[in-house]
């Protein structure tokens, strides 16, 4: 398992801290503050999360992952992962994870919550749900869509649909006028109950203390 302290890049720099611990089977992508970091951090990425791969694979993919990077940490994004698990029958399935911290008009955390339900619940294409966390109120949202897959790149050669689906939980900050929101994505969506489940043990680890007395990206 990985403990995980963020923001260490964030648009906001008076974000207060906040820690979450993650399973085994996620690969952290490479946010950094400099080019040359991204470059080097991409390098050790592909390498873990291809590892039967070769330098074929992995030169080319390590430049796209430096992109991916830089392209989520403008848009606010602290933390981004790919989770990838083994099925039973020998199959894999993955997700995405990611965190960001919103700077919000509200410190209350109850009062932020109702605000979020209530402004959630208006759209009846989403399922949004009240949580009591150990850390504090919470607000699940699950939306499910179906993405139309062109024919260039489907097997049969005919377009396809694919369904996919979003469980996003927005936590506000007992610390601070923020909300830390936690958004997994999936089209392996056969294993829809396993993700939330998996979302809601990581959501449980959430803390909002001091990062100094965590290791980050460190596995226990």
């Amino acid at each position: 398992m990985s403990t995980h302290a963020i923001p260490d890049l964030t648009v906001l720099d008076d974000v207060p801290p906040l820690t979450f611990t993650t399973p085994e089977g996620f690969f952290s992508l490479p946010l950094a503050a400099t080019p040359e970091d991204r470059a080097a951090l991409s390098e050790s990425f592909v390498r873990e999360l291809y590892s039967r791969g070769d330098e074929a694979l992995w030169d080319p993919a390590a430049p796209y992952y430096a992109a991916l990077a830089e392209q989520l940490a403008h848009t606010g994004v602290s933390y981004s992962a790919m989770g990838l698990f083994s099925t039973d029958d020998g199959g894999v399935v993955q997700c995405a994870l990611t965190v960001a911290a919103v700077e919000t008009q509200q410190s209350d955390p109850e009062i932020a919550a109702h605000g979020i339900l209530t402004a959630l619940s208006a759209d009846p294409r989403r399922d949004a749900r009240w949580l009591d966390l150990p850390c504090g109120p919470a607000v699940s949202c699950v939306t499910m869509r179906e993405v139309t897959l062109s024919q260039e790149i489907t097997a049969s050669g005919a377009e396809e649909q694919l369904l996919t689906g979003q469980i996003q939980v927005q936590v506000p900050f007992p610390t601070g006028p923020y909300t830390a929101v936690f958004s997994l994505d999936t089209a392996s969506t056969e294993y829809w109950g396993e993700f939330c489940d998996l979302l809601i043990a990581v959501l449980r680890t959430l803390s909002f203390g001091d990062p100094a007395t965590y290791a980050s990206d460190t596995t226990s």
